[in-house]
């Protein structure tokens, strides 16, 4: 995979997060449930952003999040996703591009606006999304640059992104042509929700066109019907080359070549907001994995970008990355 100009492309949705810190009780009072992704239409995001109070907004959406985050660590990241040629869609592509990532995506024009995440964020650092998507879904198999993906030694897949129709197409084309390059494909599940909705077709991606699969704890035992992580990283076994599993404050798990390794989670001063940290660990994880650094120092660079991200509001890393990593683990 030397030959590559990137190490990772991601494809997802291109969303601006809008993030605000509540109390439990405007959860119960717009009827929302605490922890969860819910996709929302235009005038329901329009009455929660009035509910929100005061709020920072900055670009996220969980792939680009992640090839930011690789970025930080000083990896080459390219990433494919919609917006709309309006305010937000500049916001977005202005950020990811001075964060160092390649975005040449075209804006839709006409058509819904570009998407938008509300983060509500609790004092126990819980995140609940509202998320209109917008532009998002106008993803195709079309926006899929076929020399992009060939010249990235992984193509990302967001699992949140696997709801339109197009989109779907979008992914299994990116897989198909990362493939006849010789290079690998990974998947993020995103939410147990997410699973939910497309478990008998997200089980057949894992098995046919995934090499490296990342999941917590919930959305792999919604993924297999289990009750517990036991049994759900036994039926893991053997559906892809690699799965890095990430377990929260009980650190992560890495099954690669038939062994399993632990790893712990990295300590964090005070948690601030978990928004991002699945991301986070996927970017220090593909940043080992694209450097040919083993299963364990993977988990522990993905650990140490999380820890950063959840110290602090936002998704995205607010120190850069790579400043944080031991000497043995930067390249």
């Amino acid at each position: 995979m030397s030959d590559a100009s990137f190490d990772v492309v991601g494809i997802g949705n291109a969303i601006v997060d809008v993030l605000s810190h509540v109390e439990d009780g405007v959860l119960v009072a717009q009827g929302l449930e605490k922890g969860a992704m819910t996709l929302v239409d235009a005038a329901r995001a329009e009455a929660l952003y009035g509910a929100m109070g005061p709020g920072v907004e900055v670009s996220g959406g969980s792939a680009s999040n992640t090839i930011a985050g690789l970025a930080s660590l000083g990896g080459r990241g390219a990433f494919i996703g919609t917006v709309a040629d309006d305010q937000l869609g500049r916001i977005f592509r202005h950020d990811i591009r001075a964060a160092g990532v390649s975005f040449d995506t075209p804006p839709a024009t006409g058509g819904a606006p570009t998407a938008r995440c509300l983060i509500f964020v609790t004092p126990d650092a819980q995140r609940t999304m509202q998320t209109y998507l917008g532009a998002c879904i106008e993803l195709g198999p079309e926006d899929i640059d076929a020399d992009l993906v060939a010249a990235a030694k992984v193509t990302y897949l967001e699992g949140y992104l696997w709801d339109p129709p197009r989109a779907k197409e979008a992914f299994l084309k990116a897989a198909a042509i990362a493939h006849g390059a010789g290079r690998k494909v990974a998947l993020s599940l995103s939410d147990p929700f997410c699973v939910d909705r497309h478990r008998a077709e997200f089980r057949d991606l894992v098995r046919d066109h995934v090499d490296i699969l990342f999941a917590n704890e919930a959305e792999l035992c919604a993924l297999w019907e289990v009750e517990n992580f036991d049994a759900a990283l036994q039926a893991t076994r053997g559906q892809c080359a690699v799965a890095a599993l990430t377990r929260s404050e009980k650190g992560s798990v890495v099954m690669a070549d038939g062994d399993v390794h632990v790893v712990d989670a990295a300590p964090v001063a005070r948690v601030v907001d978990t928004t991002g940290a699945g991301d986070l660990y996927a970017a220090g994880f593909l940043f080992g994995y694209t450097a040919g650094r083993g299963p364990f120092n993977c988990g522990r660079i993905g650990s140490l970008a999380a820890a950063e991200v959840i110290g602090h509001i936002g998704a995205r890393p607010e120190t850069p990355l790579r400043a944080l990593l031991p000497a043995e683990l930067t390249r």
